[in-house]
C-alpha cells in the first residue's frame, strides 16, 4: 500500500488545470499499479481536488482531511460545492480537524496531518519561496521533506498561477 498526500496552489490558471491533471493522472498511476492507492487530500479548490480526481481515476481510496469545522460553510465557494461535495462523498475516510474555525492554525493541523500520513508529497509548487503568510505549498514542501518524506513536486510547462 502506498498513500501519497496532496499540497499544491489552488489559483491555478484556467489553462493551467488540464495540464496539471494530466501530470497528475501520469503521476498517480506510476503508484496505483500495485491497486493499493490512498491519495490524502485537503480537498480545496485547485491543487488538491485535481489530485483527489486522478486518485479516484486510478482506482484509489481516498481520505480526506478537513481543517475545520467551519470549513464547508466558510471556504467552499459556490462555484466550488458541487465539486468539493462530490469528492467528499466518494472518500473513504473523512477527518474533521477539532478547530473551530478556518484559520493558518487549521491549515497548519491539516497539513501536519497529511505529512504524518504521507509515505510520499506531491506537490502542484511552482517552486517559488514561502510566502509571510504561512501554512502554504513551499511551507508543507520544508516540513515533508525535513520529516523525511519524499516530494514528487508536478509543474508542467504551461503552468500558472492566476493573478
Amino acid at each position: 500500500m502506498t498513500t501519497i498526500a496532496v499540497t499544491g496552489h489552488m489559483d491555478l490558471t484556467e489553462d493551467s488545470v488540464p495540464l496539471v491533471r494530466a501530470a497528475l493522472d501520469v503521476l498517480i498511476r506510476r503508484y496505483a499499479d500495485d491497486g493499493d492507492l490512498i491519495g490524502v487530500s485537503c480537498i480545496a479548490k485547485g491543487a488538491d481536488s485535481l489530485f483527489a480526481e486522478a486518485v479516484l481515476a486510478a482506482r484509489g481510496r481516498l481520505t480526506v482531511v478537513i481543517p475545520s469545522k467551519d470549513y464547508r460553510r466558510t471556504e467552499v465557494s459556490s462555484d466550488q460545492a458541487p465539486l468539493f461535495d462530490r469528492l467528499l462523498d466518494a472518500a473513504e475516510e473523512v477527518l474533521v480537524l477539532p478547530h473551530e474555525t478556518a484559520d493558518r492554525q487549521a491549515y497548519e493541523a491539516a497539513n501536519a496531518v497529511l505529512i504524518e500520513r504521507a509515505d510520499r508529497l506531491v506537490a502542484v509548487w511552482d517552486g517559488e519561496p514561502p510566502s509571510a503568510a504561512g501554512a502554504g505549498t513551499a511551507d508543507t514542501v520544508r516540513e515533508a521533506r525535513a520529516a523525511g518524506v519524499p516530494v514528487d513536486v508536478v509543474w508542467p510547462d504551461g503552468a500558472a498561477r492566476a493573478g
